[in-house]
């Protein structure tokens, strides 16, 4: 089994695309287990029909803990981009949070601060390590900047819970960033 290929089309199917593979997100971005194994099924994208511990076996094992399973449903819990705003637990943030961006959209966040762009909420990172991951995605040597979550959360800024290494945003103004 790829499950490398299977988690990313799972992201796909639960972050971006629910309506290509039929499925509708509740307003928490959960979906019936059941619904989404009978979606990838129907696509014969892989060797043998995919299982509960298929998916399981992903959560399990994956270093970025993209998705969960509550009971008998499956979420994303970041990341997503499909129009339905998707609700998150709210969270008091660490004191300091990362953001890894290209060199081309640096001035654009020291003019007008983090946007969450395409997606629903802007992605902080809780070490350099995880932000510097994030930044290579977009520059070969990223720019790490410095979120003052604490000040930001004082001042009435909302966080909320990605996972471990992850915290969301609806947005972080430019006067919470410093270039690391």
């Amino acid at each position: 089994m790829d499950y490398i290929k299977l988690s990313k089309e799972i992201s796909y199917a639960l972050r971006h695309a629910p309506w290509e593979y039929e499925l509708e997100l509740d307003s928490e971005g959960f979906v019936p287990v059941n619904q989404l194994i009978q979606a990838i099924n129907e696509s014969g994208s892989y060797d043998r029909p995919i299982i509960i511990s298929d998916l399981e076996h992903i959560i399990e094992f994956s270093d970025k803990k993209r998705h969960e399973i509550q009971g008998d449903k499956i979420r994303a819990l970041y990341g997503h981009s499909v129009p339905k705003h998707i609700s998150k637990d709210a969270v008091i943030p660490p004191d300091i949070l990362y953001h890894g961006t290209s060199h081309k959209a640096l001035n654009s966040i020291l003019s007008a601060g983090l946007k969450p762009m395409n997606r629903q909420y802007v992605h902080l990172s809780v070490d350099t390590d995880t932000a510097v991951q994030v930044g290579k995605r977009r520059d070969t040597a990223p720019v790490i900047l410095r979120i003052d979550a604490h000040k930001a959360h004082t001042d009435g800024i909302s966080f909320y819970k990605g996972n471990d290494k992850v915290i969301l945003a609806d947005n972080v103004p430019k006067q919470y960033i410093k270039i690391l």
